[in-house]
């Protein structure tokens, strides 16, 4: 190996110490990018929604949406998503009624050309929490929070990255200065994050008994905003289970019909007599 290797060098010269170089120096560079201190990659955790055939659960979703309105809707919003969306998912179209009869929706105008106040209908988008950037970034000493419609997609490993943020907050290491106003968190990048820690043990009540700790509370709320990015998933998955069975049908009738069709051929015996 040591004699060819030699030959090498000795045949391509400066070529060939210089693509060495320029490989160990794209190998040093891609180790400091993808072993930076900076910030801990959050672990594969094992959803049940995620599988080839499995489901969103309607109780998880149910009590994430409560977190979010309870918790998280204080300042991010949900542009994207409509009352009547929810119906059959989270609560029933009589709930929906009833919960997006309790704000006050801008509509208009008028027959006098003036805008009006008006109780939500499930055709409403879900409410803001500011009524414009300015007032958001106002409020937050100048950090706007990020809409969380397409959080889970917006995210690199979606789920278990805002699992991981939400849960992981912690006292910072020594040596780890921390400007006034931000809260240490390993799993945000710079280690920094201007958001204060959202979830407490027993922070919101669940209807159905669940203990909130703070993981449950993080487990139901990333599945909710999960459903908000994708909240075609399961119809897709059904569709394909039976695009799939067509399929395989389809596959099964064309083998049988082509055997059916010429095995008259196959089984025929052709004799040559003189």
């Amino acid at each position: 190996m040591a004699t060819r290797l030699r030959s090498v060098l000795s045949k391509h010269g400066n070529k060939a110490a210089a693509a060495a170089a320029a490989a160990t120096t794209f190998t040093a560079a891609s180790t400091v990018t993808f072993l930076s201190s900076d910030v801990v990659h959050p672990l594969h955790l094992p959803w049940d929604h995620t599988g080839l055939l499995s489901s969103y659960d309607c109780a998880s979703l149910r009590r994430g949406f409560q977190v979010y309105r309870q918790v998280c809707a204080t300042c991010h919003s949900l542009e994207r998503i409509h009352y009547r969306e929810l119906v059959g998912v989270t609560h029933s179209t009589e709930e929906l009624v009833a919960m997006a009869s309790e704000i006050e929706v801008v509509d208009g105008p008028n027959d006098e050309g003036e805008m009006f106040e008006r109780p939500g209908k499930l055709t409403d988008a879900l409410p803001k929490p500011y009524p414009n950037e300015e007032a958001g970034r106002a409020a937050n000493g100048g950090a706007l929070p990020p809409d969380l419609s397409l959080m889970v997609k917006a995210r690199h490993a979606g789920q278990d990255y805002l699992f991981s943020l939400l849960t992981g907050y912690c006292e910072a290491p020594a040596g780890k200065p921390m400007m006034p106003g931000l809260y240490y968190n390993p799993y945000f990048p710079g280690g920094a994050i201007a958001m204060p820690p959202p979830l407490n043990d027993g922070g919101v009540d669940y209807e159905d008994g669940t203990p909130a700790t703070i993981s449950q509370q993080a487990k139901d709320v990333v599945q909710f905003l999960n459903w908000c990015a994708e909240p075609e998933a399961d119809e897709r998955k059904k569709s394909a289970a039976q695009y799939m069975l067509v399929l395989g049908f389809t596959a099964l009738m064309t083998g049988y019909y082509k055997r059916f069709k010429w095995s008259p051929y196959k089984t025929r015996s052709i004799t040559y007599v003189k």
